[in-house]
């Protein structure tokens, strides 16, 4: 009955003051005044009292006028009773902000550590900026009611400026929580702060990751604590994915080198995985191996995955130690793991860089008897491989199998076959293949008109190549830098004066003709400038050393072909290394015993490139000036101005403009070309010196100056150091051998590396075979040189005008052992009579 009568009671008083006008706040004074005139109040009588005045609160804050509705002596402010309207479903979230502020502008209250959590909440759940500006007024009022905020709470505040890009207010909530010393010591910890790299990383802010991640340890370590706060592994993996993708090495080192500083800090498997392939990528193997080396001691897990053995293929790949790669490949398939499609992927990529095609192909067949499908990269990196290795039958059977398993073709599947097809003497095929797919109006880029000037400018038409440039104009295709160099030099070899404005009248750029023309400028004002800091005399490139240190030179760790990797069959030796060291019930020993020769003191892991030096790399501005000094170096040299070219060389080295393995290449094979042997050494130590990579270019010109200098004997120690790195040989490389070979009176030597080229998977091209006829002829083996010549016929690779001269050759030698037979015949009748 006591429930009864309260209601009628208010029923009756609500009633009285709707019809009398009266005020909101006179509505829920009079439904609490009837609910307590009750002395025989029950429970159920008390939550009905609070779910009027819940009611009586709705209504007032949401009618004209919001908070000036509200009395604060008609109701109790308690924490219970803030809470509880902050709480309210039915109320808007502007609604609940007025009256927090409302309530924190009354006398004596201060709104507890819950409230504050609670209006965060409700300002960071509207998905908007509408309301986060309110957040820096609360902060100061909760410093003023002295409360701590909790780390959840804070946790989800950042998240929700960062998630809406505010990434400067973020940070200025950061710096004021510390300011306020109510964060590293009392609010925030590992989980806030991995939470903010997180959402920092994922939104592309890696300079403010780098910054509050710094800044967070800098105070762990000001503070004496050793440990310290750092955020957890999942948060630094994928602030090292990040920094690796953008190429910060730097960063990505220093962040290394401080976490690993922290006790506290542990390395996951993934994280592991991570450091390996980011230092393998940037060609630090021996920092990769050593880190397989301390992860398996750690025992993490179940030990190494298959993400880490994809990581060291990759690295080992990368650096040209595809043999090496090969032997783990086959650990791994022992280990307990199966490769997947990516394992695959990676390994018939390096096979086809590296010239080991046969390696390549058999890879392949494997992943499709598997059950693996290979997408389009992979029958890329396989017909790249082939047309590299002139096997241009496979490479065209390839692209047929390509397209009946229904593997889309892509722009740059069609730039490798027409690419293909005029290395391997049938431009006339890929020329029709390009105008087939102009006519389509597809798969034709700005690479692909590329490499159709190329091959014009290569074979002196240069008009043809000029129209093709107007025509990619015509198609709104940019013409980048790497086509430009192309025209210059096919121009420059016509001895084409007007070449300006040809460039300006089939070029409308509006940046790239300028700056080559302002770059001529200052380049030729320089040239004529006198020599500066050489004044001297001395020479550029000083050898240091005779000629016997040459082959210590280039087998030096430094250089990169003394390795730790061991020989071609025998896999990696070292003295030094016991084997106690290795376990013997070890699912992976050859990588072990890599890791380990990694972290020998004695010794480095070279810095030989699987990729060649190219004249231009088409990186974008940075890389101008150093692209143009390789472009006009081609042309200086190619016409025998060394002089020039060696100004030139002088000219932006003292700029600070970084020469690249193309620059010391052309440079030297010139001066061998040249008998500047002296000088050619020279710029094989500076090399050295500016720890430039060298790539399998940089041993074609050394064995072509030992070749020349009739030191076979070196060339013999340099093959074996280059195969005991890991290296490969690719046609120009052979040809080479073979020729040097052959001219030294090595002729079985000749052949015998004839047949490990065809075994290897390279087919021999018309440079290859022409060089057999003419040493074999020279050496009075006619019938073996007439043996190739078949051989050439057969393989149907066509002659071309030193094949015709070569069989000239043949052929009065051919009249000559014919005369001396017929003599020596005619002299035994004689004797016989």
């Amino acid at each position: 009955m006591g429930v009864f009568s309260a209601m009628q009671k208010f029923s009756h008083s609500a009633r009285a003051m709707c019809h009398g006008g009266g005020t909101t706040a006179a509505f829920y004074s009079i439904a609490a005044l009837s609910l307590r005139r009750d002395k025989k109040t029950t429970t159920m009588t008390a939550k009905l009292e609070n779910l009027v005045l819940m009611a009586s609160i709705d209504k007032a804050l949401t009618e004209t006028g919001g908070t000036r509705n509200l009395e604060v002596d008609s109701f109790p402010l308690s924490e219970g009773f803030v809470l509880q309207v902050l709480r309210r479903n039915s109320l808007d979230a502007s609604k609940k902000i007025d009256f927090f502020k409302w309530c924190s502008l009354k006398p004596g209250y201060k709104h507890s550590t819950d409230a504050y959590s609670q209006i965060f909440r409700i300002v960071c759940r509207v998905s908007s900026l509408q309301y986060l500006h309110e957040v820096p007024n609360l902060l100061t009022s909760m410093k003023r009611d002295g409360v701590v905020l909790d780390p959840a709470t804070f946790k989800l505040l950042l998240d929700s400026f960062i998630r809406l890009g505010e990434f400067d207010s973020a940070l200025q909530i950061l710096d004021h929580m510390e300011e306020e010393e109510l964060g590293i010591a009392n609010c925030l910890n590992p989980h806030v702060y991995s939470s903010v790299l997180v959402a920092l990383v994922r939104k592309g802010q890696l300079d403010l990751a780098l910054s509050i991640l710094f800044k967070l340890l800098e105070a762990s370590n000001a503070n004496g604590n050793e440990s310290g706060v750092v955020p957890d592994a999942i948060a630094c993996n994928e602030l090292f994915v990040s920094l690796r993708r953008a190429d910060m090495r730097a960063d990505f080192k220093q962040v290394f080198d401080k976490l690993r500083e922290k006790k506290c800090f542990a390395m996951d498997t993934c994280g592991y995985n991570i450091c390996i392939h980011a230092f393998g990528c940037w060609g630090d193997l021996a920092t990769s191996l050593s880190l397989f080396r301390e992860m398996k001691e750690k025992n993490l897990g179940s030990g190494p995955d298959l993400c880490t053995y994809n990581s060291l293929i990759h690295v080992l790949c990368l650096v040209g130690k595809v043999k090496d790669a090969l032997i783990v490949w086959e650990e791994l398939k022992g280990s307990g793991h199966e490769p997947d499609f990516f394992t695959y992927r990676i390994l018939i990529q390096g096979c086809s860089k590296s010239y080991r095609m046969n390696d390549a192909t058999k890879i392949f067949s494997e992943m499709q008897y598997n059950g693996f499908r290979p997408d389009t990269v992979v029958y890329n990196s396989l017909l790249n491989g082939l047309f590299k290795a002139r096997k241009l039958t496979e490479a065209c059977q390839l692209f047929e199998k390509m397209v009946e398993d229904g593997v889309r073709a892509s722009c740059w599947t069609h730039n490798i076959l027409i690419d293909g097809l005029f290395r391997n003497g049938r431009a006339a095929a890929g020329y029709s293949l390009f105008c087939d797919l102009k006519k389509k109006g597809q798969f034709v880029d700005g690479i692909t008109y590329s490499i159709v000037v190329l091959h014009l400018c290569s074979e002196g038409l240069v008009e043809e190549a000029l129209q093709l440039v107007e025509e990619m104009e015509a198609r709104g295709i940019v013409v980048d830098l790497i086509t430009l160099t192309s025209l210059l030099i096919g121009l420059h070899r016509q001895g084409r004066r007007d070449w300006t404005d040809r460039l300006m009248k089939h070029i409308r750029d509006g940046n790239l003709v300028p700056t080559i023309l302002k770059w001529k400028a200052n380049m030729e004002a320089s040239m004529k400038n006198p020599q500066s800091k050489r004044k001297d005399f001395a020479p550029m490139f000083p050898s240091k050393g005779d000629l016997s240190e040459i082959i210590n030179l280039v087998s030096s760790a430094d250089f990169g072909v003394d390795t730790i990797l061991g020989s071609e069959g025998g896999g990696p030796q070292d003295e030094d290394i016991s084997s106690n060291d290795i376990d013997q019930w070890s699912s992976s020993p050859y990588m072990d015993q890599l890791a380990n020769q990694g972290n020998s003191k004695n010794q480095m892991f070279s810095l030989f490139s699987l990729f060649k030096g190219k004249r231009v790399q088409a990186k974008g501005v940075d890389f101008f000036d150093i692209d143009m000094v390789n472009t006009y170096l081609s042309i200086f040299l190619a016409k025998g101005k060394l002089s020039l070219a060696c100004k030139l060389f002088e000219i932006f080295t003292n700029m600070g403009v970084n020469p690249v393995s193309y620059t010391y290449n052309s440079m030297m094979s010139s001066f061998v070309k040249k008998g500047y042997f002296s000088e050619a050494w020279g710029v094989l130590h500076e090399m050295v010196e500016k720890v430039c990579p060298a790539d399998i270019a940089t041993y074609n010109v050394i064995i072509q100056g030992l070749e020349k200098m009739k030191r076979a004997d070196l060339i013999d120690a340099l093959m074996d150091k280059l195969m005991k790195n890991g290296g490969y040989l690719d046609i120009v490389m052979y040809n080479t051998l073979i020729n040097a070979l052959g001219k030294a009176g090595r002729i079985d030597e000749a052949n015998k590396l004839f047949q490990q080229m065809r075994t290897s998977g390279v087919n021999p091209d018309v440079v290859t075979y022409n060089t057999l006829i003419e040493v074999h002829g020279k050496a009075g083996r006619l019938r073996d040189a007439y043996k190739f010549l078949k051989m050439m016929l057969n393989a149907g690779c066509s002659p071309n005008h030193v094949t015709d001269t070569t069989l000239d050759f043949l052929e009065k030698e051919s009249e000559k052992l014919r005369y001396q037979k017929a003599s020596i015949k005619h002299i035994n009748k004689d004797d016989c009579s």
